[in-house]
């Protein structure tokens, strides 16, 4: 139990502490801070606090603005600094519980916080790693018995995305304009007709490795800092008509939206499950024994221009990813490429098994197909303009929930065509 109040609902209590970067109307400055009930703890104000025998020697760490040089520490010093917060935070501990002074220093409400990116993001790496989602759309194009492509229960399937227009929740974002193929017709230059959302969950990496030194498959955990819900917008008919030979290009650089907090895998550990079945067995460089899947719930929620709520159009859960966190890491630095601090990597949209886990638009209205009805006669097969989507996911535990808070962002118009 902590001495800061929360309800059973709330995302952000003592079991949990996930990090992210904050700033004040007060205090410019970006702050790296931890989230508890309806607070933050600024951590640039009790950085000597971390007095243990690591955290002592680079408690400078939590100065900076950014989690980039805290992540590169690795997990020794992220486990001992998450043993000081729960310690500081407890209902027992009167470090901060009774000094009234340091508390109205330390503490600052959400409300009243900006958040910002947590990390400089080097690099940015989406996958394609459920097998419900990847059946799916492989069903819509090419046909339920050429669903996967040769390739994909051998290895993660993935793309080098666009690191400088990731966005924090919140942020809106233009709809594109490209190149598309209308049927029968010469390429046009246009807005984006068919506007999706993806309902993904990323990580972040902590400590790197050199280039041309891969990260083994059994020590791939220890380079793994946490995971935010992300939203990998996508621009379905530019995606079409671009995508071969190298894949997707504009239909995804011009927006990646991640929710602010990054919540640790410690954080995550007693909510691990068994990992999915994989047949055949992946290659020595990919297999690993241990769990590593997490039972997260996910749901998607879409606000129509005028709705004066969001509805629920998707409940998914990260547990249905095929291939893990490891195998996407292990996969990615197989080549010798040197991973670095702060870099993200997403699952790739998370679809489930029945119609009401499907973890985007296109599977939703099968490729335009189908209404998705959000009620009172509003219906969608894509996005709008001014439609706001709210991803969101969390970990049930007993009595507690382990929450990500919100990944949201609105579609505006798009610009005018040069």
């Amino acid at each position: 139990m902590s001495y800061i109040v929360y309800d059973k609902d709330c995302h952000f209590p003592i079991q949990n502490l996930p990090y992210g970067v904050f700033s004040t109307a007060e205090n410019a400055q970006h702050r790296i801070g931890v989230a508890i009930g309806n607070k933050i703890l600024d951590l640039s104000v009790v950085k000597d606090l971390f007095n243990g025998p690591i955290m002592s020697e680079c408690n400078h760490v939590f100065s900076e603005t950014t989690l980039n040089s805290f992540m590169a520490l690795g997990k020794p010093a992220w486990q001992e600094a998450r043993v000081t917060l729960t310690k500081l935070l407890s209902a027992d501990e009167p470090t901060l519980r009774d000094n009234s002074t340091l508390r109205s220093q330390a503490f600052v409400d959400q409300e009243k916080a900006t958040m910002h990116l947590p990390a400089r993001i080097g690099d940015y790496t989406d996958f394609y790693s459920s097998r419900y989602h990847a059946t799916n759309v492989g069903t819509m194009f090419r046909g339920k018995d050429n669903a996967l492509q040769p390739n994909w229960r051998h290895l993660p399937v993935g793309y080098h995305g666009r690191a400088s227009s990731v966005v924090i929740s919140g942020t809106p974002l233009k709809r594109p304009c490209g190149q598309q193929k209308p049927e029968d017709k010469p390429p046009v230059l246009g807005a984006c007709k068919l506007m999706d959302f993806e309902l993904e969950m990323a990580f972040f990496t902590g400590p790197g490795n050199k280039l041309g030194e891969p990260i083994a498959i059994d020590k791939a955990q220890d380079h793994i800092f946490g995971c935010v819900v992300m939203n990998d917008w996508s621009a379905r008919d530019i995606q079409k008509w671009e995508y071969v030979p190298l894949g997707p290009f504009l239909a995804k650089n011009f927006g990646t939206s991640i929710s602010p907090w990054i919540v640790t895998m410690e954080a995550l550990a007693p909510y691990t499950v068994a990992n999915e079945t994989q047949d055949p067995k992946p290659l020595p460089y990919l297999y690993h024994e241990d769990d590593y899947n997490f039972d997260i719930n996910l749901s998607v929620k879409l606000k129509g221009d005028g709705m004066s709520e969001g509805k629920v159009v998707s409940n998914s859960n990260a547990k249905y990813l095929y291939w893990s966190m490891k195998q996407q890491l292990a996969h990615h630095s197989v080549t010798g490429c040197n991973i670095q601090p702060g870099d993200l990597l997403g699952s790739g949209t998370i679809s489930g098994p029945d119609p009401t886990s499907l973890g985007c638009m296109l599977e939703l209205s099968w490729k335009g197909t189908r209404e998705v009805d959000l009620g009172n006669g509003v219906t969608r097969k894509f996005l709008k303009d001014n439609d706001e989507v709210i991803l969101s996911g969390y970990c049930q535990g007993d009595g507690f929930k382990v929450g990500f808070g919100e990944c949201s962002g609105k579609i505006l118009p798009a610009n005018p065509l040069p």
